[in-house]
């Protein structure tokens, strides 16, 4: 995990992919392909709290780092996340530089932030002391996610803030709230410029979702480092679709 984090704040190019399926077989597989991360989507996908843990458990075992995008910004699902052993947590619709601010308190340990307990995974159940674990344990990325004109308004103070690890820009939302129907409108690339902007004067890694490789190369230029590329359900699709009309073209 602390490699993961240092290569991601420093800045090197990395890739990973959301996972929409709630099982500890495609992180075992995805673990053997390559890529730097993975992001397990409980926003979007149907992760319980049993399927998350699992699927930590066996990230870590892998050496894999599973980030977790929470489905909401409460301190109880950034902490499950966390303390079941998450590289780091992606947060939706963070929109203000305030809500970043209650973010990053919330996972982090310390008054009326992410609360303790040397029971958990991430504090070795029980084998690490309290000190161990508030000085020298791995610390998770917290990631913010910008996908609404207020957080792109806001998006200055969102990267600025102390505790928050890197930007995400969410193309899709950003594009749908502004009434667009695909994700090339000037509207989404004036955002990409700006959030990019606030990411590089911060210091930040700035991230994205693209659907291929070929998006993320044309989107390079704009300061994007890490890329969450498609998924496993895409990349289902795309191999059977292909093995599909090659058989069906040898009649």
């Amino acid at each position: 995990m602390d490699d993961f984090r240092t290569r991601m704040l420093a800045g090197e190019m990395l890739a990973g992919t959301f996972v929409k399926t709630p099982a500890i077989e495609m992180v075992e597989v995805l673990a053997l392909s390559g890529l730097d991360f993975a992001c397990l989507d409980a926003e979007h996908a149907p992760f319980d709290r049993g399927r998350i843990d699992a699927c930590l458990a066996l990230g870590l075992a892998l050496g894999f780092p599973l980030l977790v995008r929470v489905a909401e910004a409460t301190p109880p699902a950034l902490m499950q996340a966390l303390d079941a052993g998450a590289a780091g947590v992606v947060v939706p619709h963070v929109d203000s530089a305030a809500a970043a601010a209650r973010i990053a308190k919330a996972c982090r340990y310390g008054h009326g932030g992410r609360g303790f307990a040397g029971s958990t995974r991430s504090a070795g159940y029980g084998t690490r002391g309290m000190g161990d674990v508030l000085s020298d344990g791995p610390k998770p990325l917290v990631i913010a996610q910008i996908e609404d004109p207020e957080g792109v308004d806001a998006c200055e103070g969102i990267a600025a803030t102390p505790g928050v690890d890197g930007i995400f820009l969410g193309p899709a939302d950003l594009s749908v709230s502004h009434g667009k129907m695909d994700q090339t409108s000037p509207e989404l690339m004036a955002a990409i410029d700006r959030v990019g902007a606030a990411c590089a004067a911060s210091g930040k890694p700035y991230m994205t979702f693209t659907p291929d490789v070929e998006k993320a190369a044309a989107w390079r230029a704009h300061g994007f480092s890490v890329f969450f590329v498609a998924s496993e359900h895409a990349w289902m699709l795309q191999g059977a679709r292909a093995v599909a009309k090659g058989i069906k073209a040898l009649g």
